[in-house]
């Protein structure tokens, strides 16, 4: 279906693109903003590597907090890597979609984490009438933001996971004649979309891999990995 603003739906690739793009390959390397996504992960995979053997020693002695980070946690990573693996494959609408998903992960995880009383609310289900709202839970995270800022986050990621009119802005691309179409493969030139893909990827990833280093104290990282990180 087409849109008096955009004349076709296409694929972005053309013969030449590889079919699966490799790391040495991929069409955004070199940009600033995912080399920095790309410096958090290993630190997020050590984390995690560490705070599962903690678990599996300790499974008996957690705190409730402890076992809710065990399930929000690795999601959130699950997210991320996902997030990063779309963008080598230059599917960045579909890593737009998961964005929205990244936050509610990185907000949980902060709220119960600042707010213990929540904790049962977690334990009994999280569930929507009992819970705090999404923005609500940004504007702790972000340490009292406007409220309406944060609203706006959550508007805004919500039109692109829903498929309303103005997500579907978000999956616009520029075609050689000069109008617009609706991308239903990979983007190869729109490196301002990687870069804040990016930047939103690093920034929620690292937030929960602060709470759960928080929620594990037990797990310290090494000074030489700590160091990486500043």
């Amino acid at each position: 279906m087409l849109d008096p603003d955009a004349d076709l739906m296409i694929e972005t690739k053309d013969a030449e693109t590889p079919v699966v793009f490799t790391p040495d390959n991929e069409p955004y390397l070199g940009r600033p903003a995912l080399l920095t996504f790309d410096q958090e992960i290993p630190f997020s995979l050590w984390v995690s590597s560490h705070i599962a053997a903690y678990t599996k020693s300790n499974r008996d002695d957690l705190t409730d907090l402890q076992r809710a980070a065990c399930q929000i946690v690795p999601q959130g990573i699950n997210l991320a890597l996902s997030i990063r693996e779309l963008i080598r494959q230059g599917y960045l609408f579909a890593a737009l979609v998961l964005i929205r998903p990244l936050i509610e992960r990185a907000a949980i995880i902060a709220y119960i984490h600042d707010h213990p009383e929540a904790i049962e609310k977690w334990k009994d289900g999280w569930r929507f009438r009992d819970r705090p709202s999404l923005s609500i839970m940004l504007q702790s995270m972000a340490g009292g933001v406007d409220l309406e800022t944060a609203k706006d986050i959550c508007e805004h990621y919500g039109h692109i996971v829903h498929g309303d009119p103005v997500g579907a802005d978000w999956n616009r691309v520029p075609l050689n004649d000069g109008s617009l179409g609706y991308s239903v493969g990979k983007v190869l030139n729109s490196p301002e979309l990687c870069d804040e893909l990016s930047l939103q990827g690093w920034a929620y990833l690292k937030v929960l891999i602060g709470k759960a280093t928080s929620c594990f104290p037990e797990v310290n990282p090494p000074t030489s990995i700590k160091a990486r990180q500043l």
